[in-house]
């Protein structure tokens, strides 16, 4: 298709993250600069939209954390890749039922989309939060970082080992326009990068989230600075097996990975362990990766919908158990999506995790 052009502008032959940077956030012909993805409407759906109480049990943990720093009269909360801001807008009902937290938190969002940026202004009128661009310009902590979905929608590189060897994925566009893959030798950086993470040292197949690292850097860096923590939810793995993860989402069916380029979604699944040896390389205490069922239930989510329930009718009580479901079932996302929080506090009692 011709259309593969709009996506190799300076070169015909590019590594897979920047290939996939170019589909997805492209100015033009990018899917987030393009589409809005959220919803029935769009291509996927995420916990935020399934169930509100999603979002209630992120705003109780922000209160009770705000509790194990000691109440600061500061406490900054930044919301990584906050999607439409469905999740969001839930926070700030939640933080209404504790007046002192509300009136010493400030909420920033992290947001590279203008067209999402857009969508989260619409839903936010009225609420007192800031876009931010650099971390830096917090310069009082603690500060909380949360990411609901956010390091899957950043490319990853593909490696390959062959002996010795690491060589690294490309993508290559013909004269058809159609697009081949290739390898080629791995930069000496990018090898004794990943040499230096022993979760990846048995591999064959190696998926390596550099942007999503250096994203996690300049959030590190604050938390070393400030005091404060990270907490991350998304869908992924513990123990990596050399697959491929690239995937690609369309109308909420799986789409052929380079069809409908700039109109489908692509992610990759969230390696864990890597997570977590960098934040240990990075010199903060990591909590044990849970699952989201573990995690919701820890933190109440069956007791918050049982009250709820009793003031519904049944279909409503219905419908309110179907997508709490959705949320806690190993079948669905209870088991494939995971939750780890990194953090350089002397107190570790942090709610949800035992």
């Amino acid at each position: 298709m011709k259309s593969n052009l709009n996506f190799f502008k300076k070169s015909k032959t590019l590594p897979v993250d920047k290939f996939f940077e170019n589909v997805l956030y492209d100015k033009k012909f990018g899917y987030y600069s393009s589409k809005n993805p959220f919803g029935k409407e769009g291509d996927f759906i995420t916990a935020p939209k399934i169930s509100k109480l999603y979002s209630e049990m992120i705003g109780i943990w922000l209160v009770s954390t705000w509790e194990i720093f000691g109440k600061p009269k500061n406490f900054n909360i930044v919301e990584l890749g906050p999607g439409d801001a469905s999740l969001t807008k839930v926070l700030f009902e939640v933080f209404e039922r504790f007046p002192k937290f509300n009136l010493v938190k400030n909420i920033y969002l992290y947001e590279t989309s203008q067209l999402l940026k857009i969508k989260q202004k619409n839903n936010l009128k009225n609420k007192k939060v800031k876009w931010i661009k650099n971390f830096k310009n917090i310069t009082k902590g603690p500060i909380i970082f949360f990411g609901n979905e956010f390091f899957d929608a950043i490319p990853i590189k593909q490696f390959r080992r062959e002996n010795d060897y690491l060589l690294e994925k490309y993508y290559n566009l013909k004269k058809n326009y159609k697009i081949k893959e290739m390898f080629k030798n791995a930069t000496a950086k990018d090898l004794k990068t990943i040499n230096s993470f022993k979760s990846l040292s048995s591999l064959k197949f190696i998926e390596f989230p550099k942007s999503g690292l250096r994203e996690l850097t300049k959030a590190t860096e604050r938390i070393s600075k400030l005091t404060g923590c990270i907490l991350i939810v998304d869908y992924g793995y513990i123990n990596p097996n050399n697959q491929n993860t690239l995937q690609s989402v369309l109308k909420h069916k799986k789409n052929t990975l380079l069809k409908n380029l700039g109109k489908a979604d692509i992610t990759s699944h969230v390696n864990f362990s890597l997570l977590s040896e960098f934040f240990l390389k990075n010199n903060l205490k990591v909590k044990k990766t849970i699952t989201q069922e573990e995690f919701l239930k820890n933190l109440g989510i069956l007791e918050r919908a049982e009250l709820i329930a009793k003031k519904m009718n049944f279909s409503s009580k219905a419908n309110l158990y179907h997508r709490l479901k959705r949320l806690l079932s190993p079948n669905l996302m209870g088991s494939l999506f995971k939750v780890i929080l990194a953090y350089n506090f002397k107190k570790n009692n942090y709610l949800g995790f035992k």
